[in-house]
């Protein structure tokens, strides 16, 4: 038997690409954690020198997660640890920087979540949280990302945006900055007007009640 030559480099090919673009990932997510953990400390930092109460928490969650916790709100930052491409369909694979070179349209994943602390800290596994952002990084270490408002960014850049300590700032300064302008509102009276004996039974303010930013409300009715 001998092994078929263009499905030997099919399968190497390939294997060297995805892990290029995951060790490109994971260089970028221990950049996001070492410059979230310097950002938090300046916070703090500040807090002292002016007398704030208001508390910054950095959180390590293990290899592919990490939290930061300031106010009433928490960001959790998730490395996925696969490799995605996109679909012939997605406006990136039109650009000319992924038409020069389909390599660069396979990419890593780190998300950007949003959760209220008060679900964290009063177990209310029912509370929503929100994907805010989510930033795509490829072999050569470019970056684009798709979020809200301050996070959104458009496709056209992948070609000159690098992943570097102060593009990874401003990412992070953004995501703060966002989360701290998303308010919570509250949910329209008739979604939750009616309360079972049950949920009352069971504590629902921790256990039935969902508390949510956007509650009730379309997520994208924040003026994109």
């Amino acid at each position: 038997m001998e092994l078929k030559e263009s499905l030997k480099n099919l399968v190497f090919d390939k294997s060297d690409l995805k892990q290029s673009v995951f060790r490109a990932t994971r260089d970028s997510f221990e950049l996001f954690r070492s410059t979230t953990r310097e950002l938090i400390s300046l916070f703090q930092q500040r807090c002292r020198e002016e007398g704030r109460q208001v508390a910054f928490e950095f959180t390590d969650r293990g290899d592919f997660e990490f939290e930061v916790k300031f106010g009433g709100d928490i960001l959790l930052f998730m490395m996925h640890t696969n490799v995605f491409e996109f679909s012939r369909d997605h406006q990136v694979m039109k650009t000319p920087y992924v038409r020069e070179d389909t390599r660069r349209s396979y990419c890593g994943v780190i998300h950007i979540y949003n959760f209220l602390a008060d679900s964290f800290a009063y177990q209310r596994d029912n509370d929503l949280g929100y994907m805010i952002g989510r930033v795509f990084v490829n072999l050569e270490r470019h970056y684009f990302i798709e979020g809200k408002r301050e996070l959104g960014m458009l496709y056209t850049n992948f070609n000159t945006s690098e992943i570097t300590p102060e593009t990874v700032q401003g990412i992070v300064e953004s995501a703060i900055e966002y989360t701290t302008n998303f308010d919570l509102l509250t949910p329209p009276y008739d979604e939750v007007k009616l309360v079972s004996v049950g949920e009352m039974r069971t504590n629902f303010d921790k256990k039935s009640l969902v508390t949510g930013k956007r509650l009730g409300f379309r997520f994208q009715a924040d003026n994109e």
